[in-house]
């Protein structure tokens, strides 16, 4: 079954809202000032980072280990904050991140 185009960009949109939530509520907890743009703008640039990641290196331990560096290097210029909290506060979204995503499907029920 061929997925639309329409609904690749549909959950493409859902899918990085609901990123930038985690990154703003995970960056607002750990005393960082920037706003929603700025929680917006790190969930595209990982989004971006990791889709050439894979893109150029497949689907392995290696584009995921790179690009989850240079996911940090972003996080860290985008929020002014050095390696080891840019660390603890991609470890905390990927953690969040996993658990809504376990959680969210199950909420609307079966369909």
């Amino acid at each position: 079954m061929a997925v639309s185009l329409a609904a690749t960009v549909v959950f493409f949109i859902v899918g990085l809202i609901i990123s930038a939530i985690i990154i703003f509520v995970v960056t607002k907890f750990l005393g960082e000032r920037e706003g929603f743009g700025t929680a917006l703008l790190a969930a595209l640039a990982g989004a971006i980072i990791y889709a050439l990641a894979y893109l150029l290196l497949g689907h392995g331990l290696l584009a995921a280990l790179i690009g989850g560096f240079v996911w940090l290097l972003a996080l860290g210029s985008l929020y002014s904050m050095g390696w080891l909290k840019a660390l603890v506060v991609a470890l905390v979204v990927w953690i969040v991140a996993a658990i809504v995503g376990f959680v969210l499907p199950t909420v609307i029920g079966p369909l």
